[in-house]
């Protein structure tokens, strides 16, 4: 259940974050209340985490996948540009998430 908690509490950042962009300054309703309810959700599920995934660990695959979920959207839905130092840094995000999931101890599944 960690994982998927923590899988959760990714999107709902990601959510938050985008509904952050399009809520123009909080002045238009409906994407100010997802920012809230996003990060109310995305803290809560990252919290469910912190008592079998250790807090570094938990930050670090939290924050590195919502940089590249939350690049994907600004890429997709707001039609952000990401030039090549951008995409390799993403790329060097995803490397550094693989290594702590596939080889690190601390990350035990």
């Amino acid at each position: 259940m960690k994982w998927l908690y923590l899988l959760i509490a990714i999107v709902a950042e990601v959510v938050g974050t985008s509904a952050l962009k399009a809520s123009q300054g909080f002045t238009v309703l409906l994407p100010s209340v997802l920012v809230v309810v996003g990060y109310g959700a995305a803290f809560y599920f990252l919290s469910l985490t912190l008592s079998s995934i250790s807090v570094g660990i938990a930050y670090a695959l939290w924050s590195g996948i919502g940089i590249v979920l939350i690049s994907a959207v600004g890429w997709l839905w707001f039609g952000q540009a990401l030039d090549t130092a951008a995409i390799i840094g993403i790329a060097f995000i995803i490397a550094g998430v693989g290594i702590i999931n596939f080889f690190s101890n601390v990350s035990a599944h």
